[in-house]
């Protein structure tokens, strides 16, 4: 297991990643509702991390139910997956984690070790997590080539996952495989995931990388300092149009124009066939009081207005390839994203 998510003493200790890299902080969590704040409040973030923590929630929730009534109704179940759905609706793995509880609760309710049995389940999703991230790396480092120049937006590394990473972990795969590779990290505003966080990361593992703001990557592309692309995803649906962190979709376009390959690195439990194009992608706009400020300090007048989504929605069409734990997918994406999800 990592160290930024642990059981200890009767709560999951999660690393508070607003406080990174100056400090590490662990919270524990132990109500639904601590799960819920901090899911909803940015202490942990990244598609897949979210669908673990809300795993582990789902849990402790039905364990607090427990310890005031003996039966759980169906209602309460409900009443506890709905608290944490609605958290960040643009996630996938949120859901994908929660639906697999909910049948878990369904099948067994009437079990003594149910409570045994929920615990257990939001341990295997975590550790699968990890097992599946160490796959997909595997899979990415052979798309990389010694000497190649990468640029990676927001975090989609350890932090954002059970354990290793996906595009990040691509890369700290290819380190330990010897390649030397140039990193450039785009700051991903307002929360700076990758000026905190992936360089927080990459910092540990040796690597050779510079802190960008947001709107170089154009430049940095145009200007042929750039031959690889590789981000994350929070939802990647039926036909291959796939959210992730705002800006992302700029990043894509720029990468179409100069011919430079764009990869999407995402564990399948990320990828939503039910959602038929990005289009119907439910995008979570959060308070535009996040942009006009860092930390509680405000860097404009607190009175002017600011809107903030978190994703948007790059299509189908300027994806080069998805890694996942299963292999690499490619183009036609919407008959051979069904046929790898069925395998």
């Amino acid at each position: 297991m990592s160290n930024h998510i642990r059981f200890e003493g009767g709560s999951l200790l999660v690393l508070d990643q607003r406080r990174l890299p100056q400090r590490e902080v662990l919270i524990p969590l132990k109500e639904l509702d601590d799960f819920v704040k901090a899911i909803k409040g940015m202490v942990i973030r990244g598609a897949p991390l979210i669908g673990i923590v809300a795993a582990y929630g789902f849990a402790f929730g039905v364990r607090s139910l427990l310890k005031r009534r003996r039966r759980i109704t169906h209602r309460d179940i409900q009443r506890i997956h709905d608290k944490l759905a609605k958290t960040r609706p643009t996630a996938f793995n949120l859901f994908w984690a929660l639906e697999r509880m909910k049948r878990e609760w369904e099948e067994h309710k009437e079990d003594p070790y149910l409570l045994e049995r929920l615990f257990d389940l939001a341990q295997k999703i975590h550790e699968e997590d990890i097992k599946k991230n160490v796959a997909l790396a595997e899979w990415g480092a052979s798309l990389i080539t010694d000497g190649d120049t990468i640029l990676s937006h927001c975090n989609a590394g350890e932090l954002a996952t059970g354990g290793y990473g996906t595009a990040l972990g691509i890369i700290r795969r290819a380190l330990e495989q010897g390649k030397k590779l140039k990193i450039f990290l785009t700051e991903t505003r307002p929360y700076f995931q990758g000026a905190r966080l992936s360089a927080y990361e990459l910092n540990k593992y040796g690597a050779d990388f510079e802190i960008v703001p947001d709107n170089h990557a154009g430049l940095l592309i145009k200007q042929g300092l750039v031959n690889k692309v590789i981000v994350g995803a929070d939802r990647v649906v039926a036909n291959g149009d796939t959210a992730n962190k705002i800006g992302t979709y700029m990043i894509a376009l720029c990468a179409k124009d100069k011919k430079i390959p764009f990869f999407v690195a995402s564990p399948l439990s990320t990828f939503d066939l039910s959602t038929p194009s990005g289009s119907l992608i439910p995008i979570e706009e959060r308070k535009g009081d996040e942009i006009i400020r860092i930390g509680k300090r405000y860097i404009t007048l607190p009175s002017y207005k600011a809107r903030y989504y978190s994703f948007d929605v790059t299509p189908h069409y300027l994806i080069t390839s998805f890694i996942t734990e299963k292999g690499i997918i490619e183009k036609p994406y919407a008959r051979n994203i069904r046929q790898i999800l069925k395998e």
